[in-house]
This record gives C-alpha cells, sequence and structure tokens, in this order.
C-alpha cells in the first residue's frame, strides 16, 4: 500500500469530512480511494482498463454466428 502525505485547502478538507460522514468512513483516508474509486469509474475511459482489454480478447475468440440476410438476424433478436 503506498502512502502519501497531501496537502489540502480547507474547502478540500471540508468536503472531504463531508463525504467521510455521508458514507461512514473511518477516516479521510477511505474518503479519498472513494473519491479516486468515482473518479476512475466515471472519467477513465472503459478501453482503458485491463478488465476491459481482457473481455475482449475473450469476445474475440468466441465463435460468431452467420447469418444469411438481415431478416434471419432480425428473427433470432425478435425471438431473444
Amino acid at each position: 500500500m503506498a502512502q502519501a502525505v497531501i496537502n489540502l485547502g480547507e474547502y478540500e478538507d471540508r468536503i472531504l469530512t463531508i463525504i467521510k460522514g455521508k458514507f461512514g468512513f473511518k477516516n479521510k483516508s477511505d474518503a479519498i480511494n472513494f473519491v479516486i474509486d468515482k473518479f476512475d469509474e466515471e472519467f477513465i475511459e472503459p478501453e482503458l482498463k485491463p478488465e476491459f482489454v481482457e473481455n475482449l480478447k475473450k469476445i474475440k475468440k468466441e465463435k460468431g454466428i452467420r447469418f444469411k440476410s438481415i431478416e434471419e438476424l432480425r428473427k433470432r433478436v425478435e425471438n431473444a
């Protein structure tokens, strides 16, 4: 686990205190980790995540289904 000393402004410290209280975290470190996780989910593109790349590799290995026409595909989708 990495440790870091960070300097927060008064406003940022208040925000962390609010997050800590709202979500019931034991300390501000947990609040910071929560904020980082939320940032990761919303702002980092999925194609950059290793899990996404692994998922694509699995999908690429799967055997596809061939359709002779759009109508055949449409029937399969509508009956699913």
